[in-house]
């Protein structure tokens, strides 16, 4: 057994190398716990209960004794012995309700080895289940998205109410009522299988992929974007993917998210402002992510033709692809964009996607084709209050010259949007409009 720690450096604190160790450890590995447990006890409160336990006597043990060379063992063996004494509590329970004879109660008696067992099998399995699980419709988005995180990502409620600008004891209630609504539910710890699974499967890829957007622009708060919530994101896809290998999808929606991700370090100055995409130093791209995101897009799009048609995810996926692959701005495949987001609005019509069509169609056509696209959402009632519409369109009627217009719709954006530092960015686009003429 060893700490970590260095005997060599005299100012080392062993006490807290031990407990960076935990944290690592509980991160990595509280997923799997709290799915072995779930299995055995079908409680996910009681679960991440017990998974707790044994996080706590780690920090009074571990301190003493060492860090475990098998840490994620021994933290299952300590949360083993309050999930059996659940299950024995409620077989008694059983036993005294139903007046049940001798014989079934030795054969209860002799069952407890097999919830042993149990917890140590098909690890990969009950994260998959712990996953739709956390993910399930009887939860609304917001609760899916923090027990997602809670559960899955490993998160406090800190970290989360500090990713999303929500007060924590909100987030604190809403992990609670949807632990509690999960267990009334009484709903089967289980991968849904057949029509289900496809439709319980876009609301899994929906959560993680809200929980990566909100990372790579951030809706409020005074930071473009989050990147440590970014890659809680890019973690549960990679996880989803080994654990779904034959699901496309899931692969697309990896590939999307490890090429978006791959341009973190070029999106923001030293100051923390923001840099559009074009304008980026496209050196500082990650290239392992872009060819890590190019391997995960071959693969859903070889799934892809094997089922006969491709979904928003892997078509998103490819559309980032475009931009990965040219070197410079000028080089970027603007018709193969605008090809591909024609194809995204036939699979999934939305305002969204016409937007972003709009923006492919003006740089691919001309700025007055992005204009026509846009006239024709302009009252869709979903991008009422959305500030990159009025953004957008001030963008097209700055290319034409009509700058007294587009610096009413960069204002009118900023006014619109709760991210500081995005307002700071269109209102120096609208000041820009005095003095540019293209």
């Amino acid at each position: 057994m060893s700490s970590g720690t260095d005997p060599t450096d005299s100012h080392a604190d062993p006490h807290r190398n031990v407990r960076a160790a935990i944290d690592a450890v509980w991160r990595i590995e509280s997923p799997r716990l709290i799915a072995g447990l779930t299995r055995i006890t079908r409680d996910v409160g009681a679960a991440e209960d017990f998974a707790h336990d044994a996080l706590i006597a780690a920090l009074e043990q571990w301190p003493r004794e060492g860090v475990p060379s098998n840490p994620g063992a021994w933290l299952m063996a300590a949360a083993k012995h309050r999930a059996i004494d659940l299950v024995r509590r409620r077989s008694l329970l059983e036993r005294k309700h139903g007046e049940l004879g001798r014989e079934l109660e030795d054969q209860q008696e002799k069952s407890v080895p097999d919830y042993v067992s149990a917890l140590d099998d098909d690890i990969g399995d009950d994260l998959l289940r712990l996953i739709f699980t956390s993910c399930h419709p009887v939860l609304g988005t917001d609760a899916q998205l923090a027990l997602t995180l809670r559960l899955i990502g490993g998160l406090t409620t800190t970290e989360i109410a500090r990713a999303f600008l929500v007060p924590e004891p909100s987030i604190a209630q809403r992990i609670v009522r949807a632990k509690r609504t999960l267990a009334d539910a009484n709903l089967p710890f289980e991968v849904p299988r057949g029509r289900e699974l496809s439709e319980r499967l876009a609301s899994v890829l929906q959560v993680i992929y809200l929980i990566f957007n909100e990372g790579y622009s951030a809706t409020a708060g005074d930071n473009w974007h989050r990147p440590a919530l970014c890659e809680d994101a890019l973690r549960l896809g990679r996880i989803l993917a080994e654990l779904a290998p034959q699901e496309p999808e899931v692969h697309g929606l990896v590939a999307l998210m490890e090429i978006q991700a791959s341009r973190t370090r070029a999106r923001v100055n030293a100051s923390g402002e923001p840099i559009l995409m074009l304008e980026q130093n496209r050196a500082l791209w990650d290239q392992l992510l872009i060819h890590r995101g190019f391997a995960a897009l071959a693969r859903a799009e070889e799934l892809s033709r094997a089922l006969g048609s491709i979904g928003p995810y892997t078509l998103q996926a490819a559309i980032a692809a475009c931009h990965a692959r040219a070197l410079t701005a000028d080089a970027t495949d603007w018709p193969r964009i605008a090809a591909l987001y024609a194809a995204l609005a036939r699979v999934t019509p939305s305002p969204i996607v016409e937007l972003n069509r709009a923006v492919a169609a003006g740089m691919a056509e001309g700025p007055a084709a992005g204009l026509a696209i846009l006239d024709a959402i302009a009252d869709a009632p979903s991008l009422k209050n959305y500030h990159l519409l009025p953004s957008v369109r001030a963008d097209l009627l700055r290319k034409l010259g009509r700058l007294d217009e587009a610096r009413a719709e960069f204002t009118r954006a900023a006014a619109l949007t709760q991210n500081s530092r995005e307002r700071a960015l269109l209102l120096s686009r609208a000041a820009s409009c005095t003095t540019h003429t293209n």
